[in-house]
């Protein structure tokens, strides 16, 4: 590759250009990460040795903590490596949906946009709000943000299901426990390598006031667009922009990442039955469940990982159930665990 980036003649085709200049980088990146990696488990490995010829057992103690964490690095650099669905490299759409329940599933849904917003911000992703719909007393009855980074669909995709909360409510003046349902769905962003015809006919678009805090021209013109494409009933919509062009031009293009998806899916469930834990999202379907009272644990009902510190799991954490997830989806539903995959 680094031949090819030398030849003078690369730029006369300016897409396979860029196509090789961008997976020239990734595979760059991907080398000298596994060589840091390698070179900083030697370094502590020295250290251990050191420390314990010298009796120090403060410099064995930290030694042995920072293996620890790059044992997770590794583990999570090696889930990284095995993904390679055609669209897994690609940036990624979420969407949040309250459920039944009001106020207390819209506050719910806030939580899980934030809780996704930070773990992308963890991974050094950059996260784009696309459209948010507030809540009447607070909270959020749906939103769409826009994840972008390498692998980033990859993997937020097995993320997809319905969310269960059980705590108790902030807004029930009994102090009673309430449980809450939301849902996530994740999808990737189609580039020009992949070709997704929408006959127009078939869609319905709708305009109309975008909400929630904005300049003047937002929130006085119907600039944000519905987009409903009738023979599935899947609906997207975008607020973001203040020209109603741009928020249809961007709507348009998450309709046709939405389709895509579905494809993946179809595809998917064919060559793989025990595909049940994503084939209907719906409730009843809850792919996790995150418990605040009467005590503290977020369990994986898919894999069985679980995590007695829910606070720190809301706020990003979430590395651990997407290895695991992964890695059951990889294996075909088999119990299986991250450090076991070679």
């Amino acid at each position: 590759m680094n031949n090819k980036a030398e030849d003078p003649n690369l730029w006369n085709d300016a897409t396979e250009a860029q196509k090789l200049m961008r997976e020239r980088q990734q595979l760059d990146e991907s080398i000298s990460g596994v060589k840091a990696l390698e070179q900083q488990v030697n370094d502590n490995i020295e250290l251990i040795e050191m420390g314990e010829e010298e009796g120090d057992q403060d410099i064995v103690k930290d030694a042995e903590e920072a293996l620890k964490a790059l044992r997770s690095e590794a583990n999570r650099r090696q889930v990284e490596a095995m993904l390679s669905g055609e669209a897994d490299a690609n940036d990624t759409y979420v969407e949040v949906h309250s459920g039944a329940g009001g106020t207390e599933s819209q506050d719910w849904a806030s939580m899980l946009l934030r809780m996704y917003t930070r773990w992308a911000e963890r991974q050094g992703f950059k996260v784009e709000v696309l459209e948010v719909h507030d809540g009447e007393e607070a909270g959020i009855k749906s939103a769409t943000i826009l994840v972008k980074g390498h692998n980033a669909f990859g993997w937020m995709k097995t993320e997809s299901g319905v969310h269960r909360l059980v705590r108790i409510s902030p807004y029930d003046s009994n102090a009673r426990r309430h449980t809450s349902f939301s849902s996530i769905w994740v999808y990737p962003v189609v580039d020009d390598s992949i070709q997704i015809d929408i006959n127009e006919s078939d869609c319905r678009i709708d305009t109309y006031r975008s909400s929630g805090a904005g300049g003047q021209h937002v929130n006085t013109t119907d600039s944000a667009v519905r987009i409903t494409h009738i023979p599935t009933g899947i609906a997207v919509a975008c607020q973001q922009e203040r020209s109603q062009h741009k928020n249809r031009a961007k709507a348009w293009d998450m309709l046709r990442s939405r389709l895509y998806e579905v494809e993946l899916q179809k595809r998917e469930e064919a060559a793989n039955a025990q595909a049940a834990s994503k084939t209907d999202i719906g409730w009843g379907h809850q792919i996790r469940s995150y418990v605040l009272q009467p005590y503290q644990l977020v369990k994986d009902l898919r894999t069985g990982v679980e995590s007695t510190a829910p606070i720190n799991v809301l706020d990003g954490d979430l590395n651990d159930f997407m290895e695991a997830a992964l890695a059951h989806r990889i294996s075909g539903g088999a119990d299986i665990d991250v450090s076991d995959i070679d």
